[in-house]
C-alpha cells in the first residue's frame, strides 16, 4: 500500500487553501498513492474570530465537497486533514476518511483540545472555539484498518492503544503541531506510538508562520511516516509544501508483532 503524506502551509484564504490541496491529492494519485493525508485545518489557518463563520456541515461543506471528488478522481483514500466542523450550535476539529469512490466513510472529532501556554507565545485556547469529541473511531481499508487522530491526541497514548484494541494497524495524524514542542517530542512521539502498538504511523503536518507576527506562532513541518518497528520510513523538511510517499507491507507489521509479542502479554485490561 503506497502512503502520501501532504504537507502545507495554510493561510486565512479558504479558497487559495482548498486549491493547494486539491494539487497535492491529484499528485499523490498520479503517483500511484492508495491514501493520501492532509494536516489539520488544511482549509483554513487564520484568525479564530473568523471560524465560526468558516465551520462547514460534515457532510456538505465546500472542503468535504473537494475531498470526495478528489477521491473519486483520483481512485485513491483520502484522510482530509482536519476541517472546522458546525453541528447545530457546535463546532468540532473534524478528521473525515473517503473511500476511493469519493464517499465519506467516516469522521473523527478531536478528542484532546490544544489548552496550552507556550512560552514567548499567547495561550493556545481551542476549548474556547471547539466542542471535544468522545468517540475513537476507525475503519477498515482494504488491506489493513486505520485509526484516525488529530494532532495534540498525539501526547495521549492511551488512545492509541484504544484504537489497537479495535483493530487499528495504521494510524493517521493530521497535525498543526508547534515549532516550539516539535523539535523536542514530534519525533519521539510518532516513533514511540509505533513502537508501543505495533503499527504504523502516518502524519501529515503544517508548516512556517502563521497567525500575526507579533504572535510568534510557527508551525514545525516534518511530515513523517514510521514503521511498526520505529523505523522512519520517509520525512519531510521542517519548510517546505509538497509530497512525501512510503511504500507499506503489511507483512512488516504481521512481522514485527510475532518476533515481538508485546501486545499479547498485555496484563492491565483490554484497553491497556
Amino acid at each position: 500500500m503506497r502512503l502520501a503524506v501532504c504537507q502545507m502551509r495554510s493561510g486565512s484564504d479558504v479558497g487559495a487553501n482548498l486549491t493547494e490541496a486539491e494539487r497535492l491529492l491529484d499528485q499523490a494519485a498520479d503517483a500511484g498513492a492508495d491514501l493520501a493525508i492532509l494536516p489539520e485545518l488544511f482549509p483554513f489557518l487564520g484568525p479564530e474570530a473568523r471560524l465560526p463563520e468558516i465551520a462547514e456541515p460534515v457532510p456538505g461543506g465546500s472542503s468535504v465537497e473537494m475531498l470526495g471528488k478528489a477521491a473519486a478522481r483520483g481512485q485513491l483514500w483520502i484522510a482530509g486533514g482536519s476541517v472546522p466542523e458546525r453541528d447545530g450550535e457546535h463546532l468540532f476539529n473534524t478528521a473525515p476518511l473517503f473511500d476511493r469512490s469519493g464517499e465519506l466513510v467516516a469522521r473523527y472529532r478531536k478528542i484532546h483540545l490544544f489548552d496550552v501556554d507556550l512560552e514567548g507565545q499567547p495561550p493556545f485556547r481551542e476549548s474556547t472555539t471547539y466542542r471535544a469529541g468522545t468517540e475513537l473511531v476507525t475503519h477498515a481499508m482494504e488491506d489493513l484498518r486505520v485509526g484516525l487522530s488529530i494532532c495534540y491526541d498525539l501526547r495521549f497514548p492511551e488512545l492509541f492503544r484504544g484504537l489497537m484494541t479495535l483493530g487499528a494497524e495504521l494510524f493517521v495524524l493530521p497535525a498543526q503541531f508547534q515549532h516550539q514542542t516539535g523539535v523536542a517530542h514530534w519525533e519521539v512521539l510518532l516513533r514511540a506510538r509505533a513502537i508501543e502498538n505495533q503499527c504504523f504511523v502516518a502524519a501529515a503536518a503544517q508548516w512556517g508562520e502563521f497567525g500575526l507576527p507579533e504572535e510568534l506562532r510557527r508551525s514545525y513541518g516534518r511530515s513523517m511516516i514510521v514503521g511498526p518497528w520505529g523505523d522512519v520510513l520517509v520525512e519531510a523538511p521542517e519548510e517546505g509544501t509538497g509530497v512525501w510517499f512510503a511504500d507499506l507491507d503489511v507483512a512488516d507489521l504481521r512481522r514485527a508483532r510475532r518476533v515481538l509479542p508485546a501486545l499479547e502479554h498485555r496484563r492491565l485490561g483490554s484497553s491497556c
